[in-house]
């Protein structure tokens, strides 16, 4: 339910309202615009209807959402988000970009990665610490290394670190260094290590699962939302289908259904949705002209060396290249990138 302050409502006004939701069993979630101050109440179908709520002063209309997912959906918040994600707007005109390696390997390989990806213009240090991996016997990471080695990064350059987080037990740590929390694709449904990273109010990047439907990926990120955290970027990675030329399907249609559906931003990742590094230029641009607002791309400094995802990984002057081949796409569909560092 959406519940509609009135004009001129108070502060203390707001505050009944949310008092009384809680009493019904139910979690306020407000919203306070500008014209306008909304409450979004949400939780089990089955508990008492909120309609009642009219009969207060401070009270325009009750309305219901009907989608199944609520705090991400349109009906809560028709007007896209632009989010605080440590420092940067993301949602807005200027598009933002995440670089760097699959995982940090060594001091001297997320050096030189971070270096490349700030001198290119990109706002975001991707690196894994922790890794998931199919293979039990693959690299793993780094863990704490891994997360030591970011942060001395971060100071380097300036750049943000979004870096993985796989366990609920986990998170405490990966708080402490990152500026925002990657949920891979295997971890799409995993609703504890979800309600877990929505407690923490950290940002949140959220990658859509390689077999989950935009249904279902919406009604996954509503668990973190749920627990407060509003600072969540759902971001596409590609997803299986029956086609084997490409390691995933790059669901771009994913992308304007998104827009459609949620107030939330929307990142692409073309690295993981093609699996080779010679298509990702060609996919980043088709994501940028399909109205993404930014880029997770995977930037190595030697691939052929690369532990993990080596074949779908850019180097640093095929990263600076990519750059520049999407300036003028963001510029034909009235958005702009940050040009690169001056030397």
């Amino acid at each position: 339910m959406i519940i509609v302050m009135k004009k001129g409502s108070t502060a203390e006004d707001l505050k009944r309202v949310e008092v009384r939701v809680t009493e019904l069993g139910y979690r306020p979630h407000p919203i306070v615009g500008v014209e306008r101050t909304i409450v979004g109440a949400v939780g089990h179908e089955d508990k008492t209807p909120l309609h009642d709520l009219e009969a207060m002063d401070c009270v325009e209309a009750v309305i219901p959402i009907l989608r199944p997912y609520k705090l991400v959906s349109r009906e809560f918040k028709p007007e896209a988000s632009v989010l605080d994600v440590a420092g940067v707007a993301v949602g807005g005109r200027e598009l933002v970009v995440m670089a760097g390696p699959c995982s940090v390997e060594s001091r001297d390989q997320i050096l030189k990665s971070a270096d490349a990806v700030a001198a290119a213009g990109a706002q975001f240090l991707r690196g894994g610490a922790f890794k998931p991996r199919t293979s039990p016997y693959a690299f793993q990471g780094l863990r704490r290394e891994g997360l030591e080695l970011l942060a001395e990064a971060r100071k380097r350059t300036g750049l943000r670190v979004v870096t993985e987080v796989v366990s609920v037990e986990d998170v405490p740590l990966l708080v402490e260094y990152a500026d925002v929390l990657q949920i891979g694709a295997r971890n799409c449904q995993n609703y504890a290590l979800l309600a877990a990273v929505g407690e923490t109010r950290k940002p949140v990047l959220f990658k859509r699962g390689m077999a989950t439907t935009i249904k279902e990926y919406l009604q996954a990120a509503e668990y973190i939302l749920d627990r407060g955290n509003y600072t969540v970027l759902l971001c596409e990675r590609g997803i299986r289908t029956f086609e084997t030329a490409t390691r995933n399907t790059l669901d771009l249609n994913a992308v304007p259904v998104l827009k459609r559906e949620t107030h939330l931003p929307v990142i692409v990742d073309p690295s993981h949705g093609t699996g080779y590094a010679d298509l990702v230029p060609a996919m980043a641009r088709a994501a940028v002209a399909a109205g993404a607002d930014g880029l997770m791309i995977e930037m190595h400094p030697n691939p052929s060396e690369a532990l993990s995802d080596g074949p779908q990984s850019l180097g640093p002057a095929d990263f600076e290249g990519l750059m520049r081949s999407v300036r003028p796409v963001a510029e034909a569909v009235g958005r702009a990138l940050t040009g690169p560092k001056q030397k």
